[in-house]
Formats: structure tokens, sequence, C-alpha cells
């Protein structure tokens, strides 16, 4: 019978092996080491190197969902009620991925790059995030346009392209936040732009 401790404890000695070492040098041999197990204890779980990178991409959206459920909570209390889920998904796609983080989805995305059939996780769980975006009240062309603004500020963090900063980036995500129906965002950028014309 699987057991989920274990399968989380190969996932998360396979993801240190990648960051440590890339994802080139991953093998099934060496994260059983990792974590402690024999070879066979991993196959259990994973019957491939691929299978395995599928696994860290999964577990890692899996990680991103719990953030984003965070975010819903929180938005679940605030007014109005249209776009909490794009406000949600906007808040969880604005935290700063660490620096560990980068390092090893930069790796994953190495190897979805020599194995395309690695992101259908990825393809499935923005198939699903984009039909909530689209259920969300908002106008469903302004929705997915949100989603795709957060996921590209996401991106540029992650690979160190033209990220905003300090206050611009705090702009940006209140401007998305504002689309997405958040007045506070909106009476925050109001007086902004009244402090800044005088």
């Amino acid at each position: 019978m699987a057991d989920k401790g274990t399968r989380e404890r190969i996932l998360t000695a396979a993801n240190a092996l990648v960051r440590r070492e890339g994802v080139a040098r991953l093998t099934l041999d060496g994260a059983a080491a990792e974590a402690g197990l024999s070879k066979g204890g991993v196959l259990y779980y994973f019957r491939s190197k691929d299978e395995l990178i599928a696994g860290i991409i999964e577990h890692r959206l899996h990680g991103f969902e719990r953030e984003l459920e965070r975010a819903l909570t929180r938005e679940l209390t605030r007014q109005p009620t249209v776009g909490r889920w794009v406000r949600a998904y906007i808040h969880a796609a604005a935290k700063s991925p660490t620096p560990v983080e980068a390092e090893t989805v930069s790796e994953l995305l190495a190897a979805v790059a020599t194995n395309p059939a690695l992101l259908e996780p990825m393809r499935e769980a923005y198939t699903i995030w984009e039909e909530r975006a689209e259920r969300d009240g908002l106008e469903p062309g302004l929705a997915t346009a949100l989603r795709l603004a957060a996921d590209g500020l996401w991106l540029g963090d992650l690979l160190g392209i033209a990220p905003p900063a300090g206050s611009r980036r705090d702009t940006v995500v209140r401007t998305l936040l504002r689309l997405a129906g958040d007045t506070e965002a909106e009476a925050e950028s109001g007086k902004r732009q009244r402090v800044g014309s005088r």
C-alpha cells in the first residue's frame, strides 16, 4: 500500500538533489540515497526519472495551490464578491520565489525543454485555474488577461527578466488587484494619484 509520507520524502529528497546538482544529474539511485530508501522503494512510487520529475512539478503545483487557497480564504472576508478568485490568484502569483525556489524551478524548466510531456501536470492545473478565473464574475477576457499578467510577474521574478521591484512592483500588483475589483487597491491608487498631483 502506498504511503503518502514516503512519497513526500522522495519528492523532497529529489527536489534537494535538483537544487544542489541540477536536473541532468538526478537519478532514481540518487533520490533513493538522499531519501534514505532503497531504489526499489523509489521505484514503487516512480518508475522512471521522468515520472520523478513530473512528481516534483506536481509537488510544486500543489504548493502554489496551498498558497492560492490561503489567499482565497483572506479574500472571502472581503468585498466585492466578483473577482475574488482572480484577486487571490494575483496575490499568490505575486509572492516572489525565494532564490532556492527560483533555482529549482529553473532546473525543472530545463528538463521540460527536453521532454515537453513533463508539462502535462502544469497544463492540467492551468486549465482548471483558467476555468475558475472565467467563472469568477469578471468579464472572461479581463479575468484571463489578469491571470496571464500575474503569471508574467511570477515568471519575470523567477527568471530575472526585468522584474519590477520596490514601489514599482507594489504599483503593478495594486493595479492588477484594482482591475480585478479590489476596492481597497482602488482607494489606495486614488489616494496616491491625489498626493502625486499636489
